[in-house]
């Protein structure tokens, strides 16, 4: 996600097209190439829902795999990397992580030859999971429990041009539709006294190039490539030369043919370099405005999740599952990048509480109780995840469950989970869930306003 010449040409035009996102030379004649402003608009709104999780997702793999002086960076490409502890409110690598489960990471660089991942046998009682995320951010395939049991084993992982043979001692090869890949690692952590025995899993994690496993010389290297910095996600139309500079990465699918033609009128995909100012004022305020108006998708999709008419496990998996329905995607990415598969894990969330009012604990206590018999039937475990309304991130903390900034009282505190001071939300995972789960029969129990 191509010859040498095409991936040089990207680095020079990479460049440009960083920069024409804001501000080039306006003194040249505009060129529409013939798109009207209505075409502009919607063709806009289409990309920016097509291409904003492609670029969240560079973001990440900038932070964690390229930028060596960053607080994020976890390692160079082709190398497994584990954090020792679950997520803590100082990990901003992404939003909405998970504190059920200590991470581990691993880039893939696939364009030279694949990578051999091998896991350890893990006791049967322990959930774990190895997410295998493309480019475009498809759950392509998984390692773990679900996928192939707890046994252990050696996977290869391979990019869009190798076809080799599967080697002696690979229990499973899987492909990845672009050139670059990303292995999530998550590892059930039971308490805290059991931390010492997650962290023996994880360094039992390893990778390896191809040559390296069957102990053969290296293939030549891929070529090197010049990385656009990225710091905070761009707005507006300045992802799009994120987007392009990603698609090279990504040969083409053919499911996208006509997508893509439509994109190009705008100097958006593969090969294009997209300069917002080579285009007339109206074009240029059409594009602004087909931005905007993915917002009010993703409004009205947040309704949806509040009436909990639409779960999280329709907003991730692989491309065949999600059938083109780039919205979905979108509203993935924003809601929390690198969503399991609705196999593996289901997210509910909680943004409103029972009388449809923003979750805000300046302003109210809440409680969460389920009936006899009404916790979500799972394979794994459950939890119930605070975050702050405002950065997305992990609330700092010391059946019915009590939210609220301050504390109940010490009746109450065993089951409190503290709120900032201000808007909030939270998340409830159910790993592994059950089939009640899944179809939609088991319902999660509405956020209450708590009585003075």
């Amino acid at each position: 996600m191509t010859t040498t010449v095409v991936r040089r040409i990207f680095g020079i035009a990479l460049a440009a097209s960083v920069l024409c996102a804001t501000g080039c030379d306006t003194s040249k004649k505009a060129d529409d190439g013939g798109v009207s402003v209505a075409d502009a608009r919607a063709i806009a709104k289409e990309a920016y829902i097509y291409g904003f999780p492609m670029t969240a997702n560079y973001q990440t793999m900038y932070k964690q795999a390229i930028d060596t002086a960053g607080k994020d960076y976890r390692g160079a490409f082709n190398t497994l990397n584990s954090s020792k502890s679950v997520a803590t409110p100082e990990d901003k690598f992404v939003v909405t992580p998970n504190s059920d489960t200590p991470y581990s990471y691993l880039w893939m660089d696939l364009r030279a030859e694949p990578l051999v991942v091998t896991v350890p046998k893990i006791e049967t009682s322990r959930y774990y999971t190895g997410q295998l995320v493309d480019l475009y951010t498809y759950n392509f395939a998984y390692l773990g429990t679900r996928a192939f049991g707890n046994d252990g084993g050696t996977f290869l992982i391979a990019g869009p041009g190798w076809n080799g043979a599967t080697p002696a001692g690979v229990k499973s090869v899987i492909r990845s539709e672009t050139q670059f890949a990303y292995a999530l690692f998550r590892t059930q952590l039971f308490n805290a006294a059991d931390l010492p025995r997650v962290n023996k899993i994880q360094d039992g994690y390893k990778a390896m190039p191809l040559s390296a496993y069957l102990k053969q010389p290296a293939p030549a290297a891929a070529p090197a490539i010049n990385w656009p910095k990225i710091g905070e996600l761009p707005a507006g139309a300045d992802i799009f030369p994120y987007v392009n500079f990603v698609f090279q990465f990504c040969p083409p699918n053919a499911s996208e043919s006509a997508l893509l033609a439509r994109f190009a009128k705008l100097n958006i995909g593969p090969g294009r370099i997209f300069d917002i100012n080579k285009f007339s004022p109206e074009v240029q305020q059409a594009i602004q405005d087909g931005i905007k108006d993915s917002s009010v998708d993703l409004a009205s999709m947040m309704q949806k999740i509040n009436a909990d008419q639409v779960s999280s496990g329709e907003f991730f998996g692989t491309r065949d599952f999600l059938q083109a329905n780039y919205l979905y995607r979108y509203v993935g990415a924003k809601l929390g990048l690198y969503g399991n598969s609705k196999q593996d894990a289901l997210y509910f969330g909680y943004f409103v509480d029972a009388n449809h009012l923003p979750l805000d604990a300046s302003k109210s206590s809440y409680e969460l109780h389920f009936a006899k018999d009404g916790l979500p039937p799972t394979k794994a475990f459950w939890s119930l995840t605070m975050y702050d309304g405002k950065t997305q991130l992990l609330v700092e903390n010391p059946l019915t469950l009590y939210v609220s900034h301050a504390n109940p009282g010490a009746a109450k505190q065993a089951n409190w989970l503290p709120a900032p001071d201000g808007p909030f939300y939270a998340v409830f995972r159910v790993y592994l869930p059950g089939d009640t789960v899944i179809n939609g029969t088991w319902k999660k129990p509405l956020m209450q306003p708590a009585s003075k």
